[in-house]
C-alpha cells in the first residue's frame, strides 16, 4: 500500500494552472502572472518526482521477482539482488522529496528577518539574558554567514538590553528563525542574589520578517514622525546631535523609535523597515485568526506571549515546550548551536502542515526529514 496521499489533487491544480498561462490575457496582471508561475513549476517538480517515485517502485518489484525467480539466469538473480538497496533507497528518499514538496512554501520563508528582543519579568536580570539572546542569534547569523544589524537599542544599567531591535540578512533568514517568537524563560541565580537563590525572569522574542515596498502601502500622512536627539551611550556623533527618528502610525499606533545609527536619514530608514515589518505581522495576525477554529499547529502559534523555551543553568538544560525536546547543551546552545532546535522545530512544522493539508500523518518509518537517531 502506498504511502503517500492520492496525487490527484495536485495533478488538477497542475492543469488548471497550465489553462491559465494559456490565456492570452495572462500577463496582463504581472504580480499575479509571476505567483501562478512558481506554483505551477513547483507542482511540475513535484509531479516529476511523484512519476520517478512509482518508477523506481515498478523496477524494485521487478528486480525483487527476478531475484527470486528459479528460472531465471543465476548471474541475472544475483544483479537484480544487487540493485536492490540502491533501489529503495533512492525511492525512499524521493517519498520525502515528494511529501515535502506537497507542502506550499510560506512566501515569507525567503525574506530578512527583523527580531525584537524585550526584557520581560524579572528586571535588570531580565534585561541581562535580553542580551545574552541577542548574542546568541547574532553567533547563528554569523556563523551561518548572514548580516546582522543593530537597528534600536535600550541598554540597561548592567549592560543589558530592556530593549533590542537588528535585522538578520541572508538566504532563506526567516525560514530557519520564525519559530524563535515567543516567551523564553530562564531559570539561574542571578548576579545580583547575594543568597544564591534561584530566580525566573523572562525575555520577549518577536520574529518578522522584513517587509517590502510593495507588500502594502501606507499613507504618509498617516505618520507622525519627529526627530530629537538621542539619549544614552553611544559616542559623540549619536548623542550630540538630532539623529534619533520617531515614528508614530496613527491608525494603530504602533511606535517606532531608532537612535543607533549616526545618520538620521539612516535611523528613519530602519524605523520604516521596522514599522513595516509590524504592519505585515498584524495584517497576517488577521488572516490566521480567521482559521482559529481549525487544527493549531503542534508547534504553537508563535505568538509573543506563549512561553515556548527554558533555559535552566542549574541543570544545564534547554526546553522546547511545543515540541518536548529536552537538550542538555546549554552552553554550546548559548554560544549559537540552535541547530538542533530549529531542525525539530522545522520537523515538527512539516508534520502537522502534511496532516491538515493531506488529512493523514507523515508514515512512521520516516517523518518528513533526516532519520530518526
Amino acid at each position: 500500500m502506498p504511502a503517500l496521499p492520492d496525487i490527484a489533487p495536485f495533478l488538477r491544480r497542475k492543469e488548471e494552472l497550465d489553462a491559465q498561462m494559456a490565456d492570452p490575457g495572462f500577463y496582463s496582471n504581472l504580480r499575479r502572472a509571476a505567483d501562478v508561475t512558481r506554483e505551477q513549476q513547483r507542482l511540475g517538480a513535484l509531479l516529476e518526482k511523484f512519476d520517478e517515485w512509482q518508477r523506481l517502485g515498478r523496477d524494485l518489484a521487478d528486480n525483487t521477482a527476478l531475484a527470486k525467480d528459479p528460472a531465471a539466469d543465476a548471474d541475472l538473480r544475483e544483479l537484480a539482488a544487487s540493485e536492490l538497496p540502491a533501489l529503495a533507497a533512492r525511492r525512499e528518499e524521493l517519498e520525502r522529496e515528494v511529501m515535502h514538496a506537497m507542502i506550499p512554501p510560506d512566501p515569507t520563508d525567503s525574506r530578512n528577518t527583523v527580531f525584537e528582543i524585550r526584557a520581560g519579568t524579572g528586571g535588570e536580570e531580565a534585561a541581562l539574558f535580553a542580551a545574552e539572546l541577542v548574542r546568541v542569534y547574532q553567533k547563528y547569523a554569523d556563523n551561518r554567514g548572514w548580516k546582522f544589524e543593530p537597528l534600536s537599542t535600550s541598554p540597561s544599567e548592567r549592560g543589558g538590553y530592556r530593549e533590542a531591535i537588528f535585522l538578520i540578512s541572508g538566504s532563506d533568514v526567516y525560514k530557519q528563525l520564525k519559530f524563535e517568537s515567543g516567551v523564553h524563560r530562564v531559570q539561574r541565580v542571578p548576579v545580583t542574589e547575594a543568597s544564591g537563590r534561584i530566580h525566573t525572569s523572562t525575555v520577549t522574542v518577536a520574529v518578522l520578517p522584513e517587509a517590502e515596498e510593495v507588500d502594502l502601502k501606507i499613507d504618509p500622512q498617516d505618520l507622525e514622525i519627529t526627530v530629537q536627539r538621542a539619549s544614552g551611550p553611544g559616542g559623540q556623533g549619536v548623542n550630540t546631535t538630532d539623529s534619533a527618528v520617531r515614528i508614530i502610525h496613527k491608525p494603530t499606533g504602533l511606535l517606532v523609535y531608532c537612535a543607533d545609527g549616526r545618520s538620521q536619514m539612516k535611523n528613519k530608514a530602519s524605523a520604516m523597515a521596522v514599522l513595516r515589518s509590524r504592519l505585515l505581522q498584524l495584517e497576517e495576525e488577521k488572516e490566521r485568526a480567521k482559521y482559529a477554529a481549525q487544527r493549531r499547529s503542534q508547534i504553537g502559534t508563535g505568538d509573543r506571549s506563549e512561553r515556548i523555551r527554558t533555559y535552566s543553568f542549574p541543570q544545564n538544560r534547554c526546553t522546547d515546550h511545543r515540541i518536548g525536546l529536552t537538550l542538555y547543551s546549554l552552553p554550546q546552545i548559548l554560544e549559537g548551536a540552535i541547530d538542533p532546535l530549529i531542525v525539530e522545530l522545522q520537523r515538527a512544522d512539516f508534520e502537522a502542515r502534511f496532516a491538515a493539508l493531506t488529512g493523514q500523518p507523515v508514515p512512521s518509518r520516516r517523518r518528513g526529514g533526516d532519520e530518526e537517531d
